[in-house]
């Protein structure tokens, strides 16, 4: 901070010397020009919630702590009595309000105090344009959509659960949970549930819940209330949180009615934290009943099946081929037996045949044969010529002198000729011309 050079204005406090290490400022100086400073900021309004209402009889100040519910910051307040006592609605702690007024510093403590001079209460129906204006935000940004949402395990090793200490919430939670499966562990974190500190505490609960592995599921739950004590559950930073989350959300907020903005960005809705906790957890009850069920439907379709193909093999075991099992190889073998006699009788029957046409042909061929000629008497006269032979059909081919070889039935006889006589005279002779006139 720097001294300023323009020159002073009448009436004006002196200008500061210059700053150094050697020439520092005393702590008047710098709380006069911090005074200076945020008098310059002027009258503001400012929204928040009532943590703190100190009122003494008697006093003319009345002192109180302004909170903002998404954040862990607040601020001082003074006022007049009178504001807080003609206030139309009666103001307490946790009230919602919008105030009117202006910082002052007081330099004779160090302090920055808002001076208010005037206090309106945010009603129901504010707060209800608010939620809905922050749940179209929410909305149009794609913090509702289903396909966003988780399913929370069948069933969670470590379930974390957010509620108020020793409240009727979590009580619900832990034993009907408990109750239905009582192997489920829990890792509880007790926060405020209502009022100015109840975001903070909670968001800081989720993040630490959604960072440690072993949690599977995380469940928030408070009972019913009015519409103020249910705000926390409608903030934006605590939505957020809750969207950003990596393990399953169950927000069971309230009763049925209920329904602040949390239950909508949440992977599941509970109507109530009982509703949150049957959920969350199976019924072990339930389940051993499904479990014998199923293993009696089972039990009976095995047996079904097992009497189905029990009838079956038995059906199989009726039929003939089945009941004697050699029974058709006899069959089939006395019918290749029968066959192949047959086939033996008809070969028989056929070489027989054909041995009788043999024997038929043979005698026939010896009939007409040169053998049968020869065996009545005949012979045949060959003539030789070196190693030449021709048969003798003429006189004429055997001239006398020749060397003949006579065939008869059991041999030959070599003879030579003689001479020649010709048989029958003149029609001999003639029938010898002619043939050899023939030939």
């Amino acid at each position: 901070m720097t001294q300023d050079a323009t020159p002073a204005r009448p009436g004006a406090p002196a200008p500061a010397p210059a700053n150094s290490a050697e020439s520092p400022w005393p702590v008047r100086t710098v709380a006069l020009k911090l005074s200076q400073w945020i008098d310059r900021l002027g009258s503001v309004w400012v929204e928040g919630q009532i943590t703190q209402i100190t009122l003494r009889p008697g006093a003319r100040t009345a002192f109180l702590v302004l909170r903002d519910p998404s954040a862990d910051m607040s601020l001082s307040v003074t006022c007049d009595p009178d504001l807080l006592r003609r206030s139309p609605v009666p103001l307490q702690e946790g009230s919602r309000v919008v105030v009117f007024g202006k910082l002052s510093f007081f330099v004779g403590r160090g302090t920055i105090s808002l001076r208010v001079l005037e206090i309106r209460p945010v009603g129901v129906g504010e707060l209800l344009a608010r939620i809905e204006r922050l749940k179209a935000l929410l909305d149009a940004e794609g913090l509702f959509d289903p396909r966003r949402k988780r399913p929370p395990p069948f069933l969670p090793g470590t379930v974390g659960l957010i509620t108020g200490r020793a409240s009727a919430a979590e009580h619900d939670v832990l034993t009907v949970a408990r109750k239905r499966w009582p192997a489920v562990r829990f890792e509880v974190r007790n926060t405020a549930v209502q009022g100015p500190t109840a975001v903070p505490q909670i968001v800081r609960a989720l993040e630490e819940l959604d960072r440690d592995p072993a949690v599977e599921v995380i469940v928030l739950a408070r009972g019913g209330g009015s519409v103020e004590d249910l705000l926390p559950f409608s903030d934006e930073a605590l939505c957020r949180a809750i969207a950003a989350a990596t393990t399953p959300i169950v927000s069971a907020i309230g009763h049925e009615p209920d329904t602040p903005i949390s239950d909508l960005v949440a992977d599941l809705r509970a109507a109530t934290p009982t509703d949150a906790a049957k959920q969350v957890v199976p019924d072990a009850v339930a389940e051993l009943a499904g479990v014998r069920e199923w293993r009696s439907r089972a039990a009976a379709a095995l047996r079904g099946w097992v009497e189905r193909e029990t009838h079956t093999v038995a059906n199989l075991r009726s039929r003939p081929v089945l009941a004697d099992p050699l029974r058709e190889l006899t069959r089939r073998g006395e019918e290749i037996v029968r066959l192949r006699e047959a086939a033996r009788r008809c070969a028989r029957h056929r070489v027989s045949v054909e041995d009788t046409a043999t024997a038929h042909l043979r005698e026939k061929l010896v009939a007409v044969g040169p053998a049968a000629t020869l065996a009545r008497g005949y012979a045949v006269v060959q003539r030789v010529a070196g190693a030449e032979r021709h048969v003798v059909r003429s006189i004429e081919d055997a001239p006398a002198g020749s060397q003949l070889r006579v065939r008869v039935a059991d041999g030959a006889v070599t003879a030579a000729a003689l001479g020649v006589t010709a048989s029958g005279g003149g029609a001999g002779r003639r029938d010898h011309e002619t043939e050899r006139n023939r030939r």
